[in-house]
């Protein structure tokens, strides 16, 4: 794209087709992308996105073709970037828009290909528009977000995308015209708990009661549980752990996202940024969860398992998820998407936000009164979910 004036600073704006358009050393410098920050996220790594492209999990065959934006100063710097790409469908997104989809091409529009600024198959909230450490986040953010905007409106298709972006980005991208969009996860929130026995003791006694029978119930039948991080993610692991989500994954969505060849290279390019929650019945593993871990958080992604068991879903997901991140000292546990189960399992709502921005004039009009009737709505749930949590309630 061309270069363009803000302020005094002259910038230009590249659109490239690979993440090994930036040098390791360049991606590193941008918020958010470095073990060394305290604010990393493990999924805007270059080891993480990268790896998703080499795989072949995204691509243009696929149906995410990868179109991130890179923001240069005159002498080719990098200032910041999106992790976008042009998307065919709307699948392993996680913010829906089917429906959205369905009324444009009913009334004769082309909803397709559309820009996606995400993560890809990866509900969980981090750095969308990122910025050089060493600038002003601000600046760098209106940059990119009038970026995306001029890019959606040259390349002619519908719309764009910015999907599980921190709250602190959503000005940026509305004051371009983005609509403000919300939904809701389960968090578990560690205040400071030095063992799960003590997270059990702020929960009113009959739910306290009712999580300890039910972890008792799920390692009944003579199951153990292994965390494995690090030197512990040998490629016979990832067999053992691919077979699960492979199963899983066949019966939930039909055709998993993921494929092998993934979960080699995140085993050798961030190993110590993964724990799988491996369950082992009768000298075997059957059921496994993987974790990613970022600088105060950890985040549960999918699971699989080959045999069936009461309670191990919960155990290996949401409480064994509790128990590592207490003895790590992590502050927040992110479960996923949806799970209004997880409130019983000490998860509390947590809002999550995207921001969407709609060539079309008297469509997005449309859908800007929906979004405002749903977050009311969000908003209105979460109040209602907040007074149903297992802990103890204290006077006013």
């Amino acid at each position: 794209m061309n270069g363009q004036e803000q302020g005094e600073c002259s910038f230009v704006l590249r659109v490239c087709d690979s993440l090994s358009a930036f040098t390791p050393d360049e991606w590193n410098s941008l918020s958010g992308t470095s073990r060394k920050e305290s604010s990393y996220n493990p999924f805007i790594s270059q080891a993480f996105l990268s790896s998703l492209e080499e795989s072949g999990c995204v691509s243009r065959r696929t149906g995410w073709l990868p179109q991130h934006l890179r923001l240069e100063d005159a002498e080719g710097r990098l200032l910041g970037a999106v992790p976008c790409y042009l998307k065919s469908h709307s699948q392993g997104e996680y913010v829906f828009d089917h429906g959205w989809a369905d009324a444009f091409e009913r009334a004769g529009g082309n909803y397709y290909p559309k820009y996606q600024a995400s993560v890809p198959f990866t509900p969980a909230t981090g750095p969308r528009l990122l910025h050089d450490r060493s600038l002003r986040p601000q600046a760098v953010r209106q940059a990119l977000a009038a970026g995306l905007r001029q890019l959606t409106a040259e390349r002619g298709v519908s719309s764009a995308h910015v999907t599980f972006l921190p709250e602190d980005e959503l000005p940026a991208l509305t004051g371009m015209g983005f609509l403000h969009r919300t939904d809701q996860q389960f968090h578990f929130i560690n205040n400071g708990y030095g063992s799960y026995d003590d997270f059990l003791e702020t929960l009113a006694s009959r739910k306290r009661k009712a999580l300890r029978k039910e972890r008792r119930e799920a390692l009944g039948p003579g199951i153990s549980i292994d965390w494995l991080t690090g030197s512990d993610l040998t490629e016979a692991i990832w067999d053992q752990f691919f077979a699960f989500y492979m199963d899983t994954g066949s019966r939930k969505w039909g055709r998993p996202y993921l494929n092998r060849e993934f979960y080699s290279l995140i085993g050798e390019r961030m190993a110590d940024d993964i724990l799988l929650v491996m369950a082992k019945r009768d000298g075997r593993y059957v059921a496994g969860a993987i974790n990613f871990i970022g600088s105060d958080r950890l985040f549960g992604r999918h699971w699989g398992c080959i045999e069936d068991h009461p309670y191990l879903h919960f155990e290996v997901c949401y409480h064994q998820a509790i128990d590592f991140a207490i003895s790590k000292g992590l502050k927040i546990v992110e479960a996923g998407a949806q799970g209004e189960h997880k409130l019983a399992r000490g998860y509390v709502p947590v809002t999550t936000h995207s921001a969407h921005y709609i060539v079309h004039e008297g469509f997005r009009r449309a859908v800007e009164d929906y979004l405002e009737r749903e977050r009311h709505e969000v908003a209105r749930l979460n109040k209602a979910l907040q007074d149903h949590t297992p802990f103890r309630k204290t006077e006013a």
